[in-house]
């Protein structure tokens, strides 16, 4: 009987160490009302930049050109989108390297972008504002993007609002990866993890 109450204990144990080490469902900031929706997408290599599964790499230090590693994926049009996704810039020899996008299609170019210098800055390409300096090679960096279709852009870094930035209507979709921005260069490697998106 004694010995059948240590085993019971023991397993106890370890259910509830297992449970705690369970990460939650889900991360999503601005909770309430979210449903979690799984975006198809393609992979985008261009120029030097090679994509293998969640890591995305630019070989070369060519300052000129298309230079991109990244995953594209599938156009949405109005409502309100949540992105989540953890990076980790393993390696940059370069600097000014896109991350994270949310490109306007109705307007044909990028409309929000953060970028990494060299260093850890991350920081909005267009107007320059810094978010945050978490970005250091070897750190671990949790991104969420909110956006209203039509009212406006949230950037959230490691769960705290660093950017806003008001939305045109529109088509538009979400790429992360790592992509040479017009004043940037490589080399760069960049692993993301834990891909999520939510809508409402």
């Amino acid at each position: 009987m004694l010995s059948r109450l240590r085993t019971f204990t023991v397993l106890a144990a370890v259910g509830a160490s297992s449970f705690l080490a369970v990460p939650p469902a889900s991360a999503e900031v601005e909770p309430g009302g979210w449903t979690p929706v799984s975006p198809s997408f393609t992979v985008q290599e261009r120029g030097c930049g090679q994509v293998d599964g969640l890591t995305f790499t630019l070989t070369c230090s060519t300052a000129s050109g298309d230079q991109r590693a990244e995953r594209r994926y599938a156009t949405y049009t109005g409502g309100t989108r949540q992105f989540e996704g953890y990076f980790r810039i393993s390696s940059l020899s370069g600097t000014r390297i896109s991350l994270k996008q949310t490109f306007n299609e109705s307007a044909s170019g990028p409309y929000f972008m953060l970028a990494a210098e060299r260093g850890g800055r991350l920081y909005a390409v267009h107007g320059g504002d810094t978010l945050s300096n978490a970005g250091t090679v070897g750190a671990t960096v949790r991104v969420n993007t909110v956006h209203q279709v039509g009212t406006s852009h949230r950037t959230y870094i490691n769960g705290s609002l660093k950017h806003t930035y008001d939305s045109p209507g529109g088509s538009f979709y979400d790429k992360f990866g790592a992509y040479r921005t017009n004043s940037g260069n490589g080399p760069a490697t960049v692993v993301w993890s834990d891909i999520r998106f939510w809508r409402k």
